[in-house]
């Protein structure tokens, strides 16, 4: 087994997994959006703002050394010998650091429906108090797309400007019964619009000088949340509340979501976070990171739903509307 000393580890941490493949494995780099890329074996390992994370295996880094070790399975000290001696032999013309960052990606919004009812009969078959659906609309949080009538869920910068949306599919068997291909399929489809950026993720921020940060994994999740509030004759705009849009697997710890990251930098008011993720072992394991990345900074309760997978679930338990669910399909 070779050596390797402390100084040489340094230098093998300082190289991030761009710069290493852009001067070394140009190949096996592939861009599938402005300033996120993915390699050419493994197409669910995305490389962004500095960070690469292989979503299929809930893995993730920043540096050359990391990817060498997690993904291509080197010892730790040929990794280290790998990248010093690739350097040693062409020190690198591309620097990820030294790149000027890119202008925000323009976010393409779908062509809009002229009205929202598949979206309005969707959520409310979900259990969400149409308060809540009302104000998101007026609100322009949330939208219907024209082809699939998708629920669009928007999140915005501080300057008002759309910078994120997340479809959800609303169809039925009744409303593909004349295409077979989208029967079935339409309403459990979910993704981001293309250009989104995950930093502005959807939220409702009435009362700015909140001190208190309500987190969820989805949208759906956190209108759930403002509809149990609703039922109990509470105020559910006093607080802050955020979707994640989506959380991963990962080893890591002290992970602290972007979108996170960039909500509590715009709304320095906030002192309390309150964890409502989902009763798996993905949304645990994301509380984890949270909780181990911000408790010296902030007070964190977890708060997971009480029954079922997450709060959605929990909102349609207390409705019964989870029995109606099974007796259809008994």
């Amino acid at each position: 087994m070779g050596y390797v000393t402390p100084e040489e580890i340094r230098q093998a941490k300082e190289m991030d997994l761009l710069t290493y493949l852009q001067n070394y494995e140009p190949n096996e780099l592939v861009r599938v959006a402005p300033n996120t890329y993915c390699t050419r074996e493994h197409d669910s390992l995305k490389i962004s703002n500095g960070k690469w994370c292989w979503f299929s295996r809930g893995i993730g880094g920043k540096t050359a050394l990391d990817y060498l070790i997690k993904v291509q399975d080197y010892p730790f000290t040929q990794a280290v010998e790998t990248i010093l001696g690739r350097t040693a032999a062409r020190p690198p013309l591309i620097s990820y650091r030294q790149q000027i960052p890119e202008p925000p990606r323009d976010l393409m919004m779908p062509e809009l429906n002229s009205n929202t009812k598949a979206v309005v009969k969707y959520l409310m078959g979900r259990g969400i108090h149409p308060e809540v659906i009302n104000f998101c609309l007026i609100d322009r949080l949330l939208f219907e797309s024209r082809q699939y009538h998708n629920a669009v869920f928007v999140g915005f910068d501080q300057e008002g400007v759309p910078r994120h949306a997340n479809m959800r599919g609303t169809g039925s068997e009744s409303t593909f019964k004349g295409n077979a291909a989208l029967r079935g399929t339409m309403g459990s489809y979910k993704g981001e619009v293309t250009g989104s950026d995950k930093r502005y993720s959807f939220s409702i921020v009435e009362n700015r000088s909140a001190g208190t940060v309500h987190l969820f994994e989805s949208a759906i999740d956190l209108m759930s949340y403002a509809t149990l509030l609703h039922m109990t004759g509470r105020y559910w705009k006093q607080d802050a509340l955020l979707s994640l849009a989506g959380v991963y697997k990962t080893k890591r710890e002290n992970v602290v979501p972007v979108s996170l990251s960039r909500f509590l930098t715009d709304y320095p008011a906030i002192k309390t976070l309150r964890l409502h993720l989902d009763n798996d072992e993905i949304g645990r394991g994301a509380a984890k990171g949270i909780m181990d990345g911000l408790k010296d900074k902030y007070e964190i309760l977890d708060e997971p739903p009480r029954y079922g997978k997450d709060v959605n679930d929990a909102l349609q338990r207390r409705l019964g509307l989870h029995r109606q669910k099974e007796e259809c399909v008994r």
